[in-house]
């Protein structure tokens, strides 16, 4: 059973693999043989640091701005097949901003629209691969979330569209699904997780009473990209520690 999570000559992309769950993610790929392609935000691998969660050894790094079309649409990446892509990008904006259009349109654009964009751009390589695709949406898209109306809808977008292109995609051969995490430590949940108070707050809402890694979603995404899960479809498996039961 080892042997199928095995990705050696395996090409795949993290969209957002630069930190936090993309980057445990990418790593997670990279460990088990993957030739493993990365896109930041930033200008260079060089300018990600240890202390932000970013772990970019061994990985293929890419500055790529998905939330514009007009750059995504016309960047060339450096390879011509693709095996498996992962979705990972994700914002969110603070301090009731996203009830404003900018911070509306701004975690929109990252989080929903992107996501579409890239998936389209790479399904060529992906069916002709028969290979995965796995939109990283969170428990946000499945519940309320207090002052971040546009994270939250963005999320329960992420959730339908991979209901939606698991459907329509299977003909081409293309296995989409989801994963939703809870509470993971990265820059975005910063706000919670280094905040004392909130966060044993929030440990208790936790079953398992304790914050997911960036690891435990590799665990998940690794089991959606392999033959273990050859006949899931269209489904975003939830990794919360049960916060949502």
């Amino acid at each position: 059973m080892m042997d199928d999570l095995d990705f050696s000559k395996k090409r795949v992309l993290v969209v957002g693999g630069s930190s936090g769950i993309g980057n445990g993610i990418a790593q997670g790929f990279r460990a088990r043989g993957a030739e493993v392609h990365i896109w930041g935000t930033r200008t260079s691998a060089g300018d990600y640091s240890a202390e932000e969660g970013s772990n970019l050894e061994g990985l293929h790094y890419a500055n790529v701005n998905v939330a514009d079309y007009d750059e995504l649409n016309a960047y060339e990446p450096a390879f011509d097949s693709l095996d498996v892509l992962v979705q990972s990008q994700g914002f969110v904006r603070y301090k009731q901003a996203e009830y404003a259009k900018q911070g509306w349109d701004e975690v929109m654009d990252i989080n929903i629209n992107s996501v579409m964009h890239t998936a389209t751009k790479f399904k060529p390589m992906l069916s002709k691969a028969k290979g995965s695709l796995i939109i990283v949406s969170s428990v946000s898209g499945l519940q309320a979330n207090i002052g971040n109306p546009a994270y939250a809808a963005s999320k329960a977008a992420a959730i339908s569209l991979t209901k939606t292109l698991g459907q329509s995609w299977a003909r081409d051969g293309i296995r989409v699904n989801g994963l939703a995490p809870g509470l993971v430590p990265t820059k975005l949940t910063a706000v919670t997780t280094e905040d004392k108070q909130r966060a044993e707050a929030f440990l208790r809402t936790i079953p398992l009473r304790r914050m997911g890694t960036p690891e435990d979603m590799a665990g998940v995404a690794l089991f959606l990209a392999s033959p273990l899960a050859a006949y899931v479809q269209g489904h975003t498996l939830i990794a919360d520690g049960g916060l949502t039961l």
